[in-house]
């Protein structure tokens, strides 16, 4: 077991993010070869997107309110929603609201 405290993440930037802030919480450097968590927080108007990755996502909204956009559909995630996004799927996320969207964030490792 590895035990890794929110002091010691480190932030990272992801590619066609604005308005928003990330932290790597597990990742390659802590021993994890199949996915990476991170800790997101999101300003007012900040976002993510359109586009999409070949791996697989999971949200978890801990805070705030989330608007995802996927397949045409859009849905709001409020604290404790989660949402999964398949690999290659085109997804935008955005913060339409005025309080600091918190979100944890699950990545599977990239296909070989």
């Amino acid at each position: 077991m590895k035990v890794k405290r929110l002091a010691e993440a480190k932030a990272y930037e992801a590619p066609n993010h604005r308005s928003y802030s990330s932290l790597r919480l597990i990742g390659p450097d802590d021993g994890a070869t199949k996915f990476v968590v991170g800790l997101s927080y999101f300003l007012p108007g900040g976002g993510a997107g359109p586009d999409s990755s070949p791996t697989e996502k999971v949200y978890t909204v801990l805070g705030g309110e989330l608007t995802v956009i996927a397949g045409g559909k859009e849905t709001v995630l409020k604290a404790h929603d989660s949402c999964f996004i398949g690999a290659n799927e085109k997804r935008e996320i955005i913060n339409r609201g005025n309080k600091v969207v918190t979100m944890l964030v699950a990545i599977s490792a990239p296909p070989k």
